[in-house]
């Protein structure tokens, strides 16, 4: 079919050729991409999609301004929660990593996220890059040798990780609290505090303690340097208000305050990255033991590595700052790994690393009124959101639509199902069929001589008012989306498209018209086209398939964001078939999906005869911890409010600090004394937190 459309430089979208790796280029804007490694372990579900891939990958297609970009992400397969998973499903470690891996890559696959590589981190270059990163800081003096008490499987005669230990919680008796917490009281734990503890590998095996040394980074001596990077990335790279800095640039991360520690580089496991140790080497300790996993020491070095795997002029991205700017995507549980702890990494390893320039955080996606639960398979999880029969295209506008950006949001299906009819169909799809309709069925399917080439201005005679709407909004447009803005973005879309249909509407596009004043209807119509043509690439980073067919239907080829509003499809251009981007839901199925996934509900407890009875062998004062225990979970299970999850989050946050205080080794009586204070603060943020549940 003819196509005709305007010449003009950076009018069309730059697509690389299929292979080609894009690399940076000196002068130019070079943008890297990575989202949050997902752990391979378990599935994705919405939540994990819209806080990192999902996200990232809108601005990674923002490149239609015709930027260098670099999507990168991939599986995160060492560690000790692969090894328990693979246990659990009685296969190797290697075996559940290929499993799910490939589950990832087809689940993003069908949500049309276009990475431009997704990797994995159990591959010999990931070694290599983890092992010379490790050496670095042995080089600069930034690591130093700790012992720490940790448990040991006496039958097995090896070390085991916290998640392989369950036993009995110190405090409150529990009998299945694992090496790491006790989900009956909510404390954090050290497995050597376990009364009885038990190995998860065999249960008649003997689990004692056992003195082992380990490699700490001395995060300690970094700190300077890295509170001087935070403010300055911060002031660059214009970071919106997070738990590490916030928007005065005040630095409020706990753990910075109080002063960063030494934390664990090495582990006693099997399954990850083996320590660097020379033959010749004295002290060989840690020959054995692998780089630490679930202090994020390895797992950061997995953007590095999977680059790799991808080019091996990786080092033009990770090695430039001058001309590349990083650009990073997660969920706000991942901040301080990716603000604090690998940014000192990078500092102590020596070298010009292309380091963090802005961080994109999310809060938590819920789903109708509570949590997602994969033990209970409550919500929708990746894979099985195409049983539902929506388009990728439609999840993708939702989800978006209500990405957490600066509190917790809610998954309706209810809200999903009007967001489908009252928005895409009703708002965006209308005025793209009702315009190529018309132009189908009254000139044959080809654009009418109705304006000139190039931009519209701003003082027409007649539509001055609609060509400044379209460009001011072009603006806000591109605005939003270079600060990161996602949601914005995508609202300011609608909004254009909603011009459009106002547009049409107050220019009386009917048949009538074509009778009455047939050069005001050609006008109407090119302007129109050209608008919807505009509309294609505003729209590809949010939903690309909906943006490809757009273009089949206009016949034209893909372009770049515009500044401002201008004809680009000229008099004898012809369009493709006109066809219905989205189709109605009926309301009805959002009950139908509502119970498809509600999942299995716990079975409620029986109230007791008399509330004041105690078991045979239980103190009352045990009795009342559970019974405390046991209404605090059920409170969990219901929905909570903006302030609970804030005091949950405190205490998440407090309970870590706890943790790495227990962590730290040699004891001495001002460490015994700043544990104490530590538990006593997060005891009181407990209270307080049962409190304000009471209320």
């Amino acid at each position: 079919m003819s196509q005709k459309i305007r010449s003009a430089e950076g009018l069309l979208r730059s697509v690389p050729e299929p292979g080609q790796v894009v690399l940076p280029k000196e002068g130019e804007e070079n943008v890297l991409i990575t989202s949050a490694l997902p752990y391979c372990n378990n599935v994705p579900h919405l939540g994990n999609i819209i806080g990192s891939t999902l996200s990232a990958d809108v601005y990674s297609r923002k490149g239609t301004r015709n930027r260098r970009t670099l999507y990168i992400c991939g599986t995160d397969e060492y560690g000790t929660a692969t090894e328990t998973q693979a246990l659990k499903e009685g296969i190797t470690p290697r075996e559940l990593c290929d499993k799910y891996h490939e589950l990832h890559r087809e689940t993003y696959k069908w949500f049309d996220i276009g990475f431009d590589y997704f990797g994995r981190t159990s591959t010999p270059l990931h070694t290599e890059i983890s092992q010379e990163i490790y050496l670095n800081l042995q080089k600069h003096d930034n690591l130093i040798r700790q012992e720490k008490e940790q448990t040991y499987c006496e039958d097995d005669q090896k070390f085991l990780a916290d998640r392989f230990v369950e036993g009995t919680c110190p405090h409150c008796n529990s009998d299945d609290a694992r090496g790491d917490q006790c989900d009956t009281c909510g404390r954090t734990l050290d497995a050597v505090e376990l009364i009885n503890p038990r190995c998860l590998l065999d249960k008649t095996h003997k689990v004692v303690t056992h003195v082992s040394a380990h490699m700490y980074v001395r995060l300690d001596s970094i700190q300077p340097r890295t509170e001087e990077w935070i403010r300055e990335s911060w002031r660059k790279g214009k970071w919106s208000p997070n738990s590490v800095i916030n928007g005065e640039g005040a630095l409020v991360d706990a753990r910075l305050k109080g002063g960063l520690r030494p934390s664990p580089v090495t582990r006693d496991l099997k399954w990850g990255v083996p320590v660097p140790v020379a033959d010749d080497d004295p002290d060989q300790e840690m020959k054995g033991k692998v780089l630490s996993h679930c202090t994020k020491f390895e797992a950061c070095i997995g953007y590095v590595s999977i680059t790799a795997n991808l080019t091996p002029d990786w080092k033009q991205w990770w090695f430039n700052p001058k001309d590349v700017h990083l650009y990073q995507f997660m969920g706000k549980d991942n901040v301080y790994f990716h603000t604090i702890y690998f940014p000192s990494i990078q500092i102590g390893d020596g070298r010009d690393w292309t380091t963090l320039h802005h961080l994109s955080t999310t809060e938590y996606l819920n789903y109708e009124g509570g949590k997602f639960s994969k033990s209970h398979n409550r919500g929708v999880f990746g894979p099985a959101a195409k049983e539902t029969g929506l388009p990728a295209s439609v999840w993708r506008y939702y989800l978006l639509s209500t990405r957490p950006e600066t509190a917790d949001s809610m998954f309706s299906w209810d809200d999903c199902i009007a967001a489908n009819n009252n928005v895409l169909l009703n708002n965006f799809g209308n005025f793209v069929n009702r315009a190529l309709k018309f132009i189908s069925s009254q000139y044959g399917g080809v654009i009418p001589e109705g304006d000139s080439p190039g931009p519209l201005s701003p003082n027409d005679e007649i539509d001055s008012d609609f060509i400044s709407d379209v460009n001011s909004l072009l603006k806000d447009y591109t605005d939003a989306m270079d600060a990161v803005k996602l949601r914005l973005g995508l609202q300011t879309v609608m909004l254009i498209s909603q011009r459009g249909n106002l547009y049409l509407q107050s220019s009386g596009l009917n048949k009538a018209l074509m009778t009455e004043n047939p050069t005001r209807c050609a006008q109407v119509v090119t302007r129109a086209a050209n608008l919807i043509y505009v509309l294609s690439a505003l729209i590809y980073p949010f939903m690309p398939a909906t943006a490809a067919s757009i273009l089949a239907q206009l016949n034209a080829p893909a372009r770049a964001v515009p500044d401002v509003f201008s004809v680009d499809i000229l008099p004898g251009h012809r369009i493709g078939t006109p066809e219905h981007l989205f189709k109605k839901i009926e309301e009805k199925m959002g009950d139908a999906w509502r119970a498809k996934f509600a999942g299995i509900k716990p079975a409620p407890v029986a109230p007791l005869a008399d509330e004041t009875h105690v078991a045979p062998g239980m103190s009352k004062r045990k009795a009342a911890t559970k019974k405390a225990a046991q209404g605090e979970a059920a409170e969990a299970d219901g929905p909570k409010s903006a302030e609970a999850l804030a005091w949950d989050a405190k205490i998440t946050e407090q309970g870590n600090v706890v943790r790495e205080l227990k962590a730290k080794s040699p004891r001495t009586l001002e460490l015994d004394e700043e544990t104490a204070a530590a538990i006593a603060d997060l005891k009181k943020l407990k209270a307080e937190r049962a409190a304000l549940a009471k209320n």
